[in-house]
């Protein structure tokens, strides 16, 4: 299997569709703890309009207040994004690119087209690495099914981004697709974003693995949904994928039990449980339990 980098999109995939508003300075605390947890890559922040996703207003000062070994990354959705960004020390900028036209039209206000030439000039202008994550990758929540084959093509004209990432953005992907359509993608750094709408957003993050990505979407607690896509919920959990990982012999740097942690702590600041189960649950037992006071339900 290849290498794998986790990049924890709490901070903005996550908290963009939660109705609390949380304070810049709690959110670079929220990036901060994740990169004391050892995230090699935290997705921080959001440049789009403060009136559209109040959630994340303030990116410049969460920015200027991250402070880990982490690589930073920020989204952006056009040029007027990207040059708030590279205002920024931010390490690197992830595009979005919706594949169907109704996604596009309701999340970037564009067609696909118009979308992807935009896309293009930030790659082609950015002094840092851009990721392009491209939403609806199989399926969409106007448009329904979604070609393979179309996903590919766009994929193809996006060549020149260093990374392409294929985002479950309703959780609809079953782990058969997801490599089917990682495999028929050509581009030397490619990546799954899942989302466990249905349930099978850790089995799909296993079967991306299986088929080469090198990077994977995850959302500490499982928070997460696009706010423009109805009846979407969380991304697939950090700490659920990490768990995953961590058993399974598969090498990502990460502290699960500080994660935990992290996982714990934001549910205290948001004031209620999250989807996540490892955080609850919490990792593999280190000593046995103790039996001495358990009695069988035969008892």
């Amino acid at each position: 299997m290849a290498a794998v980098t986790l990049c924890d999109v709490g901070p903005r995939d996550g908290l963009q569709n939660v109705p609390d508003v949380l304070a810049p300075a709690t959110r670079a605390e929220l990036c901060n703890r994740l990169a004391a947890a050892g995230l090699p890559r935290v997705e921080a922040v959001s440049f789009v309009r403060d009136d559209r996703v109040p959630q994340m207003a303030g990116a410049e000062e969460v920015a200027a207040s991250l402070d880990g070994p982490a690589e930073w990354s920020g989204l952006v959705l056009n040029e007027r994004g990207y040059a708030r960004l590279a205002a920024t020390a931010l390490d690197r900028a992830n595009c979005t690119l919706a594949v169907t036209e109704s996604f596009s039209r309701r999340n970037a206000n564009a067609s696909v087209e118009e979308s992807l030439a935009a896309v293009l000039a930030i790659v082609e202008r950015s002094e840092r690495p851009v990721t392009v994550t491209l939403s609806c990758a199989f399926g969409c929540p106007f448009e329904g099914e979604v070609d393979p084959g179309a996903v590919a093509a766009l994929c193809e004209r996006l060549a020149p981004a260093d990374e392409l990432v294929l985002a479950d953005t309703i959780g609809v992907a079953t782990p058969g697709r997801v490599k089917s359509l990682l495999a028929r993608v050509e581009h030397p750094r490619l990546g799954f974003h899942g989302h466990d709408t249905r349930h099978t957003g850790v089995a799909c993050a296993w079967a991306a693995l299986e088929a080469g990505a090198q990077i994977l979407d995850a959302s500490v607690g499982g928070l997460g949904g696009c706010p423009f896509a109805p009846r979407a919920t969380g991304n697939v959990a950090t700490e659920d994928v990490a768990y995953l990982f961590e058993r399974e012999g598969i090498e990502t740097g990460v502290d699960l039990d500080a994660l935990i942690g992290v996982a714990e702590w934001l549910a205290a600041t948001l004031g209620r449980e999250l989807p996540g189960r490892v955080y609850r649950a919490g990792g593999f037992p280190t000593t046995p339990a103790s039996t001495s006071s358990a009695t069988s339900a035969s008892e």
